[in-house]
């Protein structure tokens, strides 16, 4: 009877994981899902990491496809960000732009009215250029390995998104990312995504020894540039909002492309 007891919790804990899948699966991406799945949205900011790093290997097999059709490497990364953007349907970068146009007003009142607002102003418009602009840039001087750096900057960005949910308050009472709210969130719900993208960080080494400090810089300059980040828009907001998460995601993954590049350089 102990076995059998046993067993059923264990059939429960995978299914309880892969509804949970299924919803991440469905709210962070565009990707279809069958109807005749079961999903369970409370606490998937846990598995958004593994979001992350599944939407980075879709985006590095665009890229190698590409590749072997002849595409010139500022067009080829031209592309693989705007197929970024089409996977998750604009989610993160739709909140990158409310946030800059929350953040540039200067009555701080008024900030999530304007975040709220779904005319996009000015800032809104410059920040998305600079995004694009940077990534595309950023992705075209990567000479090497760009599938990892694809998968890190996505895994890191949505680690980062869920540190800024477990660590600050919520400052609406309803919005699209109020439900992330409902779970209570422990240490132990950062590990797996850690251990995850650190691996990233040590097939570069093993793949190739001398590009260790492109390897530390990921898992070192990821974990800080997303911490980092998320902390920053507390302090200016006071907390955050379901635009601000997808910010953390956008601002993440540029500034770490930025740090790859940079470091690769060396």
């Amino acid at each position: 009877m102990a076995l059998d007891r046993r067993i059923e919790s264990i059939k429960q804990f995978w299914q309880q994981q892969s509804t949970a899948f299924a919803a991440a699966i469905a709210f962070y991406t565009c990707l279809p899902v069958p109807l005749s799945w079961t999903l369970e949205f409370r606490g998937i900011a846990r598995l958004a990491p593994l979001i992350g790093l599944m939407i980075g290997a879709l985006l590095g097999l665009m890229d190698a496809g590409l590749h072997l059709l002849g595409c010139p490497p500022l067009l080829r990364s031209a592309l693989v960000v705007v197929g970024g953007i089409a996977i998750t349907g604009g989610l993160h970068l739709d909140g990158a732009m409310d946030t800059a146009d929350g953040l540039a007003v200067t009555d701080p009142n008024r900030r999530l009215e304007v975040m709220a607002d779904s005319v996009t102003g000015a800032f809104g418009v410059m920040a998305a250029i600079s995004i694009i602009l940077l990534k595309t840039t950023a992705l075209r001087d990567l000479d090497e390995y760009r599938a990892l750096a694809l998968m890190a900057v996505a895994g890191w960005g949505r680690w980062g998104q869920l540190v800024a949910i477990a660590r600050y308050p919520y400052l609406k009472a309803v919005g699209k990312g109020a439900f992330h709210k409902d779970s209570t969130y422990t240490p132990f719900d950062f590990i797996p995504g850690i251990l995850l993208l650190l691996s990233l960080s040590g097939l570069q080494i093993i793949l190739n020894p001398s590009r260790w400090l492109v390897a530390v810089g990921m898992a070192l300059g990821g974990g800080a540039v997303a911490i980092l980040i998320g902390a920053w828009f507390n302090t200016r907001l006071g907390g955050h909002t379901g635009d601000t998460y997808g910010a953390v995601v956008e601002w993440t993954e540029t500034f770490l492309l930025c740090l790859l590049v940079a470091l690769e350089g060396d």
